[in-house]
C-alpha cells in the first residue's frame, strides 16, 4: 500500500491574460484558497490546495497573467522570477502547468515555448477546448505534445467537472523535466521574437487545423462592439445599465445595512448603562462599521459588471475602444474601467487599476480616482444645492438644480483630465503606454468564478479598509466627545471638546475661503466618510434630530447664516478635497508606500483651496456676500 506524500507538490499555473487560468485554478481550489500580496509589492498572490481523488496533496500557485517572460511590468516580472527560480521568497514550481486558450493557440504558445526552454517539468492545458471545437478548431493532442516535448491535456475552467483529466494525470505521474527540445533562442530580443514566431508557425502548422467559419460569430460581434460608432453607443448603454445598477439595485442593501446598524446601536443603547463605552460602541465602533459595510452592496455590484464584462470579452474591447480618448491625456484605455467604478466609491476603483500593467499609468489612475464625483458626495451636495440654489428652470427646459449638481460632475471629470495631462508633460511630452492586448473569445461568464471573484473582493475591501477606518472612527469620537463640556455651559458640546478647539484653529486658516470655524469642525469628523459632514453640521449647531430629519431643518438655517459665496465655496471644496479616510487608505495599500498616499492628499487639499478661494473672491464681487 502507497503512502500518501506529507509534503504537497507545489504546481504553478502560467498562461496569458484572458486564457481562463484563475477559472480553472478556482475550480481546482475552490474555497481552499489564499489571497495575498507578495512582500514588498502590490501584486496579488493566489494559493490553493486540493486533494486529487487519489490522495496526493498539491499546493497550486496561479501566477500573474503574461504574455511573455521577457517582463515589462512587475506583475510579468514576479511571474519570471517564480518561473525561473529568481524570486527570494517563493520557492520555484515542482512544475509548470502552462494554461493556453484552445481558441487562440497562435498567441498562446509564445509562452509556452519560452517557458519550455527553460527545461522544467512541465505539462500543456487546452483550456476552452469545448469552445475550440465549436469553432471548428481541430487540435492534435498527440502531434502537440510531440512537438512540444511535453504532456497536452484539456479542460473546460467553467464547467464542474472541467479539470477531471489534469487531476487524474496530477495522480498518475510524478513531474519529470522533459527532453530537450533542440530550440535555440536568441539572447537579442528582436531575433528572439523572431525565432519563436518561425516555431510557433511550425508547431501550428504541424498540430492545428482552423477553419474560417470558426471565428465568424466573434467577427459579426466584432464589427458592432468595435465600430466607431456603434460600438460606442453599445458602451454607452453598457455603462447607463451600470450606473443605474449601482443606484438602484444597491439602495436596497444599502438600506437594510444602515437599518440593521442603526437597530444594532439602538439595542445597545437600551441595554447598557449611559456612560462612555456605551458611547463608544454605538457613537464609535457601530457607526463606524456601519460607514464602511453600507458601500460593500455599491462595491460588489460594480465588480459584479468588471469580472461579468471581463469574463465575457467584451472589457478588454471597451478598452481598446476608448484608447485613442484616454491617450489625449498620456494615459491608456485600461484607465477607463477604475475611473468608471470610482463613481460610486473611489476604493473599488482604486482597487481596479491592479489591470493596469503599466506601473505609470495605474499610479496617474490611482491618484486621480477621487476627482471623480462618488455616491458619498451626493448628500453634501444635495443639502448646499437644495438651501441655496433656487428650483426655476433655465430656458424653459433645464432645472437649474440639475445644472449645478451636473456641473460638479463635469468638474470633477475636467479636472480628472487636467491632472492626468499635467503628469503626462512631467514626463516631457512621453505619450501614453502603448495599450496592446489580446481580444479574447466571447464566452459566457462561469457563475462559479463571478461568485468567488465578489467573495474575494468582499474580503479585500473588508480586511484592507474596514480596519482603518474602524479605527479612525473610533478616534473621532473621541476627538469629538473629549473634554465634556464644563458646567452651566451653553452651546453645543463638541464647542469645547478637542474636535472643537482645532475647529476654532482651523477657522482660522479656512477664513480666507469663506468657511467658519463651525464648517471647519464638520469638516474634522467628515474626514472618516464625506458625508458624514451633513450630520456633523447638525452636531454642530446644537440640533437634535437625526437623518432626512436633520437635512430638513439644517438646510433653512444655512441658507439664513451663510452667505451664496461660503456655500459655493464649499461646495466647490468637495469636489476636490480629499475628504475620505479609505481612499487613502486603499491608496496606501496599493502603492505599498505612504509616499503616495500623501502626495494624492497634498495636491488634492491645494486644489480644493485654491478652487474654493477663487469661486468664493468670485462670488462676492459679483454679489454673493
Amino acid at each position: 500500500m502507497s503512502s500518501v506524500p506529507s509534503v504537497p507538490l507545489r504546481i504553478a499555473l502560467l498562461g496569458n491574460p484572458n486564457c481562463g487560468k484563475t477559472a480553472l485554478f478556482n475550480l481546482m481550489t475552490g474555497a481552499r484558497q489564499k489571497v495575498a500580496n507578495y512582500a514588498g509589492v502590490t501584486v496579488e498572490r493566489k494559493e490553493g490546495l486540493l486533494h486529487t481523488a487519489g490522495g496526493r496533496r498539491v499546493r497550486v500557485l496561479d501566477l500573474p497573467g503574461t504574455y511573455s517572460l521577457n517582463a515589462h511590468s512587475l506583475d510579468e516580472a514576479i511571474t519570471r522570477d517564480i518561473v525561473m527560480g529568481r524570486h527570494r521568497s517563493e520557492a520555484p514550481p515542482e512544475l509548470l502547468v502552462c494554461v493556453t486558450d484552445a481558441t487562440h493557440l497562435r498567441l498562446n504558445l509564445r509562452l509556452v515555448l519560452e517557458a519550455r526552454a527553460l527545461g522544467l517539468p512541465m505539462v500543456l492545458v487546452l483550456n476552452m477546448s469545448d469552445m475550440a471545437e465549436r469553432q471548428g478548431i481541430v487540435i492534435d493532442r498527440e502531434a502537440l505534445g510531440r512537438a512540444l516535448g511535453v504532456p497536452v491535456l484539456s479542460s473546460v475552467g467553467v464547467r464542474q467537472d472541467g479539470a477531471q483529466e489534469l487531476l487524474r494525470w496530477l495522480d498518475a505521474v510524478e513531474p519529470v523535466p522533459p527532453p530537450a527540445l533542440g530550440l535555440s533562442l536568441s539572447a537579442d530580443p528582436q531575433q528572439r521574437v523572431l525565432d519563436l514566431h518561425r516555431e510557433v508557425q511550425r508547431v501550428m502548422a504541424l498540430a492545428v487545423r482552423e477553419t474560417a467559419a470558426g471565428r465568424r460569430l466573434d467577427d459579426r460581434l466584432d464589427a458592432v462592439a468595435l465600430h466607431p460608432l456603434w460600438g460606442m453607443l453599445l458602451l454607452a448603454a453598457t455603462l447607463f445599465l451600470m450606473f443605474q445598477a449601482v443606484f438602484s439595485w444597491a439602495q436596497w442593501p444599502m438600506d437594510a445595512i444602515k437599518d440593521g446598524v442603526a437597530a444594532l446601536a439602538a439595542w445597545v443603547g437600551a441595554h447598557m448603562p449611559e456612560g462612555v463605552l456605551r458611547s463608544l460602541l454605538t457613537d464609535g465602533v457601530l457607526a463606524g462599521a456601519g460607514s464602511v459595510l453600507v458601500f460593500l452592496p455599491q462595491i460588489l455590484i460594480l465588480f459584479l459588471f468588471i469580472l461579468a464584462l471581463e469574463d465575457s470579452g467584451y472589457l478588454p474591447r471597451a478598452a481598446f475602444l476608448l484608447d485613442r480618448t484616454m491617450g489625449a491625456v498620456g494615459l491608456s484605455g485600461r484607465s477607463f474601467i477604475p475611473l468608471l467604478s470610482s463613481f460610486a466609491c473611489a476604493v473599488p476603483g482604486i482597487m481596479a487599476t491592479r489591470s493596469i500593467s503599466s506601473w505609470r499609468d495605474r499610479l496617474v489612475t490611482i491618484l486621480i480616482a477621487p476627482l471623480m464625483t462618488c455616491s458619498a458626495r451626493l448628500p453634501v451636495y444635495a443639502l448646499l444645492i437644495g438651501a441655496f440654489i433656487p428650483g426655476r428652470t433655465v430656458g424653459g427646459i433645464f432645472n437649474l438644480q440639475g445644472l449645478v449638481l451636473f456641473g460638479l460632475y463635469v468638474g470633477g471629470i475636467a479636472s480628472a483630465m487636467g491632472v492626468a495631462a499635467v503628469a503626462r508633460l512631467e514626463r516631457r511630452g512621453a505619450g501614453p503606454t502603448p495599450l496592446l492586448m489580446e481580444l479574447p473569445a466571447y464566452r459566457w461568464p462561469s457563475l462559479r468564478s463571478l461568485a468567488l471573484g465578489l467573495y474575494e473582493r468582499a474580503l479585500i475591501f473588508l480586511r484592507r479598509v474596514g480596519g482603518i477606518i474602524l479605527a479612525v472612527s473610533i478616534l473621532l469620537w473621541f476627538l469629538s466627545s473629549y473634554p465634556a463640556p464644563p458646567d452651566g455651559a451653553a452651546g453645543a458640546a463638541i464647542q469645547y471638546s478637542f474636535a472643537g478647539r482645532i475647529g476654532h484653529m482651523l477657522g482660522m486658516l479656512v477664513a480666507p475661503i469663506g468657511f467658519n470655524w463651525q464648517i471647519a469642525i464638520a469638516l474634522v469628523p467628515g474626514m472618516a466618510a464625506r458625508e458624514v459632514a451633513v450630520s456633523a453640521l447638525g452636531t454642530v449647531y446644537a440640533l437634535s434630530a437625526t437623518g432626512e430629519e436633520v437635512a430638513e431643518q439644517l438646510g433653512p438655517l444655512i441658507a439664513g447664516s451663510w452667505s451664496m459665496a461660503t456655500a459655493l465655496s464649499l461646495l466647490v471644496w468637495f469636489v476636490y478635497a480629499p475628504q475620505c479616510i479609505s481612499t487613502i487608505a486603499a491608496v496606501r495599500r496599493e502603492t505599498n508606500s505612504w509616499r503616495y498616499p500623501l502626495l494624492m492628499a497634498g495636491y488634492l487639499f491645494a486644489l480644493a483651496y485654491g478652487a474654493s478661494f477663487v469661486t468664493y473672491r468670485v462670488a462676492l464681487a459679483l454679489g454673493g456676500g
